[in-house]
């Protein structure tokens, strides 16, 4: 597709929007095949010098028997291996929910944004809540514990910046968030194209090295 003029790999999770959709798309939990299908396609980018955006909606990856059997975990650490060493552009927005490595699977960036009421967290409170409390009733509580909003993830470093929603959020007024993203994914790209490839990875490592805090 083409942003503003320039081409871009863009690949994305997608939930549906009413009952039937949302069942098609299995809510937008990934399957294997989904996440080897999203790696191939950024190698296809890799080829021929397309940078790569990615659009994160997820609340994790699907996690039914059958796609533990078929390599859901293989699958995902596979795509943030070669995520790190790729050797175009990575933009990353998330435009919905990110949960877990269902969005990691192709959340690696040299650039990560958030929409404004969007949440990032390496489990769904829903998930998290019945964890702790044996019980989804607690997942406000999960929620305001695990930080996972928008401003949260910028002041711990965890994105790089944060995409202003029009007044009401994003479904209101698509014109104008679709806008706003374009902008942002512009900008990123402008400050990546220039440099070499050696740089850009080195980069996007430095940059994945830093995140989190440790005490000894």
């Amino acid at each position: 597709g083409k942003i503003g003029g320039q081409s871009f790999m863009i690949i994305g999770q997608q939930k549906g929007h009413n009952t039937k959709t949302r069942q098609f798309r299995n809510f937008g939990m990934a399957n294997p095949e989904g996440y080897r299908k999203a790696l191939r396609l950024m190698k296809m980018a890799e080829k021929f010098g397309i940078p790569v955006v990615s659009f994160i909606d997820t609340p994790g990856a699907y996690p039914g028997l059958e796609a533990e059997e078929r390599g859901q975990g293989e699958a995902i650490a596979r795509n943030i291996l070669e995520m790190i060493r790729l050797k175009t552009p990575i933009i990353a927005v998330i435009v919905g929910e990110g949960a877990s490595g269902g969005a990691l699977g192709i959340g690696v960036g040299d650039r990560v944004y958030m929409l404004e009421n969007t949440w990032y967290s390496v489990i769904s409170p829903e998930s998290c809540s019945s964890i702790l409390w044996k019980s989804w009733d607690y997942k406000e509580q999960a929620a305001e514990a695990l930080k996972l909003t928008s401003e949260d993830m910028k002041r711990q470093k965890l994105v790089d910046d944060v995409v202003p929603e029009p007044l009401g959020g994003a479904h209101y007024d698509r014109d104008t968030a679709f806008a706003n993203t374009g902008q942002y994914i512009l900008k990123a790209y402008n400050e990546l194209k220039d440099l070499s490839t050696e740089r850009l990875i080195a980069e996007r490592m430095d940059k994945y090295s830093k995140m989190g805090e440790y005490k000894e």
